[in-house]
């Protein structure tokens, strides 16, 4: 299992209210083919809070069959309820994930100590890889470096998805945990500053949509090329803000079906891209190139 390199929070394409099969098929195929390292169905970006239990064992399973020895799967298994986390990760063991993707637990905001609890509870139950995902603006709960560090001594925790925006926590992070943990940035933006303090990787937004790019860049950083790791950042950055013009995933799938991906329609209550906003992100994707 290659843990490092540029991963993919996968949209989740629906059609007529269900999840369309052929069409995630399709868009793990394009990720392997333009260099991806690794899938992650079923987070944030995979509208997961709207996902029934059934459906998401069914993307954890056509994921993982799509991309088998192809690129690594971290399956999002996380929810704010400890025994519902442990169950999902279970079943993602059994279908042949190679990590689960656990975020820390929303609404419920718990202690620094429940954070800990919480994961190590799942740690002891299944053994699978565990990504723990940090995103204080999502959960109004922010996991810090302290605790990350207890979580890093327990043999399942391997890596964290580190979204808090703080670059600072980041350093602490990679400063504290040493080699015990590795760290993904879960800000595109943020993707070179948090591979300059230690980072490994980034679990991307944009690269639904760039993958061969993100890909390159990780390359261009990994190969010490600091000058074309630069100009990719910056030609990439434009493009990263305008994936949270509004709430994630409502501009990637709307720039998504612009590029004749026809990843369909978002789940309520997420409601389509206002139109300031919308023809602000067609001047984005014109910038970048990717449409006329």
């Amino acid at each position: 299992m290659k843990l490092e390199g540029s991963f993919v929070a996968l949209v989740t394409p629906f059609k007529n209210g269900q999840i369309n099969e052929g069409k995630i098929r399709e868009l793990v195929q394009f990720q392997v083919q333009n260099g991806t390292d690794g899938l992650v169905p079923c987070g944030t970006t995979g509208e997961s809070p709207t996902l029934t239990e059934e459906e998401k064992y069914r993307l954890f399973e056509i994921v993982i069959e799509e991309a088998k020895g192809k690129a690594t799967v971290v399956a999002g298994t996380g929810t704010n309820d400890t025994a519902s986390s442990i169950k999902a990760t279970k079943r993602a063991k059994a279908m042949g994930a190679d990590a689960a993707l656990i975020i820390t637990p929303y609404y419920n905001k718990p202690t620094q100590e429940g954070l800990f609890r919480h994961f190590e509870a799942i740690a002891k139950a299944v053994d699978l890889p565990i990504m723990i995902y940090n995103v204080p603006g999502r959960t109004s709960v922010n996991m810090l470096p302290a605790t990350v560090a207890r979580l890093a001594k327990l043999d399942a925790v391997v890596a964290i998805k580190e979204a808090s925006g703080d670059l600072n926590q980041v350093s602490e992070i990679i400063t504290t945990c040493g080699d015990n943990l590795k760290v993904f940035s879960g800000d595109d933006s943020l993707f070179v500053p948090v591979l300059s303090v230690g980072g490994v990787g980034v679990v991307s937004v944009v690269a639904n949509i760039v993958p061969k790019e993100l890909k390159a860049l990780c390359d261009a950083f990994k190969s010490g090329d600091i000058l074309k790791t630069q100009k990719l950042h910056r030609q990439l950055f434009p493009l990263c803000q305008a994936m949270f013009y509004e709430t994630n995933p409502v501009p990637v799938k709307t720039a998504m079906n612009l590029l004749g991906k026809d990843v369909g329609e978002l789940r309520l209550p997420l409601a389509p891209m206002v139109d300031a906003n919308q023809s602000r992100l067609e001047q984005a994707l014109k910038n970048y190139g990717l449409i006329k």
